[in-house]
């Protein structure tokens, strides 16, 4: 028997697939490897996600992740041309016209290791408002948070929380050193204990290996989480990542592929870095992905609304 065929008859009897699984898995055959990632995805959570972000606060950001282009440790322009937290009524207008093209869940992200109370309590205002305009599903990435600053976004309409590992936690660390990837892992806990619904991923194209990301992607399932964003590298000037050799499209794909096997049941959402590939990730959303993020992201140029909603139509998806 095949191992794609041992892995799926392991996932069809209730199991989960091991790191060797998935390592075996990734040097299969490219064609069938990805024909049985989109059957898992049919059979376990066949189902299209998409939501969009704003930039709520921008720049000037006090940790040294080195694949950012907002780190104050950099020379990146967008490290410098930042700005502090936005007004609860740009936020909402940006909101507003996401949600008036169709998309139904907005995220508010911001720079910075993470919101101090005072933000945090701008952040409910403006969720408050928002909701009190529009039913719209609210998510927010403030960073490293406590219990009682989650409690009060809770509290205020927010239903998820986003704080990406970005990577194994071994090669983590070759990426930042002003926090941990436990310091992460501590706040996602205390979203989760707070009852905020949680998006974890990372970013692929760092420089780490296939057994890093599948090291992400089992600790992410470890933590009981159902959203994994799946970001491509974009290499920023002014960043340590920005001679970094763009990942190929079959490898992107083999990732996307093996991420299906380890999590069928989830959303794996296609997000940063989607514009460069040559179909914008309609092969990955035939391939194992079933979720995106619309429009432009951070600090790089997204995909429209309405090409993403024609792709969607093109794989044959329902909208979840």
């Amino acid at each position: 028997m095949s191992v794609i065929k041992e892995c799926m008859l392991k996932i069809q009897n209730g199991e989960s697939i091991l790191k060797s699984d998935a390592l075996s898995l990734y040097k299969e055959d490219l064609d069938e490897l990805l024909s049985a990632a989109n059957q898992l995805k049919n059979e376990y959570c066949n189902k299209f996600d998409m939501c969009s972000l704003i930039n709520a606060k921008s720049g000037n950001c006090s940790e040294n992740c080195k694949f950012c282009a907002q780190s104050a440790f950099y020379k990146s322009k967008y490290a410098k041309e930042g700005y502090s937290l936005l007004s609860k009524e740009k936020i909402f207008d940006r909101a507003k016209y996401n949600f008036e093209k169709g998309v139904k869940r907005f995220a508010i992200v911001t720079s910075g290791r993470a919101l101090n109370d005072e933000e945090v309590d701008s952040v409910c205002e403006a969720v408050k408002f928002i909701k009190s305009k529009i039913n719209m599903k609210i998510c927010v990435s403030g960073g490293l948070m406590n219990y009682n600053q989650f409690c009060r976004l809770k509290d205020s309409g927010v239903t998820g929380i986003h704080n990406n590992l970005e990577s194994s936690e071994s090669f983590f660390k070759t990426m930042c050193s002003t926090h941990t990837r436990n310091d992460k892992i501590t706040a996602i806990k205390a979203a989760q204990k707070a009852g905020l619904n949680i998006c974890c991923g990372g970013i692929i194209g760092l420089g780490e290996s296939i057994e890093d990301r599948i090291d992400m992607v089992i600790n992410i399932r470890e933590l009981g989480i159902k959203s994994i964003p799946v970001n491509i590298l974009e290499p920023i000037s002014g960043t340590p990542c920005e001679n970094n050799k763009p990942l190929t499209e079959e490898e992107i794909l083999r990732t996307v592929a093996v991420f299906r096997f380890l999590v069928p049941d989830s959303f794996i959402r296609m997000a940063g870095g989607r514009s460069k590939l040559s179909d914008y990730g309609e092969k990955c959303f035939k391939s194992g992905a079933n979720a995106a993020i619309t429009g432009d992201m951070l600090t790089t140029c997204g995909i429209s609304i309405e090409k993403d909603f024609e792709i969607v139509k093109n794989c044959g998806y329902q909208m979840n």
